[in-house]
């Protein structure tokens, strides 16, 4: 599963967020659709927010084969954009001013619900935040 969404298609998030759940559903791996909704989200609104131009989210499940030594399949999210700067999660540590605000968390999230996440530098520019979740069938 491929989307593009712009930037100025906020409209649009909704959208791949049903399309997202529609495919996992057809996958055979509902039990993910509730933390791959609020993961690929997260990640597709930072994209949107954080960069000029648009993003592209990719779904895809892995065969156990691509992955060695590991057993089951793997649902892995990628999503594109064309700024160059690596993000960083925000700190864990509580503020002692006690701001709590609710922005800022959406990597956080991802590092604590995800199998597996990164970032990488993509070739042609930009970047790709990536998480995976291990499928398991209903």
């Amino acid at each position: 599963m491929r989307r593009a969404v712009r930037r100025a298609d906020l409209p649009a998030v909704a959208e791949t967020r049903r399309v997202l759940r529609d495919n996992l559903r057809e996958w055979g791996v509902s039990a993910l659709v509730d933390t791959t909704e609020l993961l690929a989200t997260e990640l597709l609104t930072n994209a949107l927010q954080h960069t000029c131009g648009g993003a592209v989210l990719t779904a895809t499940l892995s065969p156990e084969a691509l992955r060695a030594g590991m057993a089951g399949q793997w649902l892995r999210i990628e999503v594109r954009d064309t700024v160059a700067r690596l993000p960083r999660p925000r700190r864990r540590e509580v503020d002692p001013a006690g701001d709590h605000g609710t922005s800022g968390r959406g990597l956080l999230l991802v590092e604590a619900l995800a199998d597996a996440w990164g970032v990488r530098p993509c070739p042609t520019g930009g970047k790709e935040v990536w998480f995976e979740l291990r499928a398991h069938p209903n």
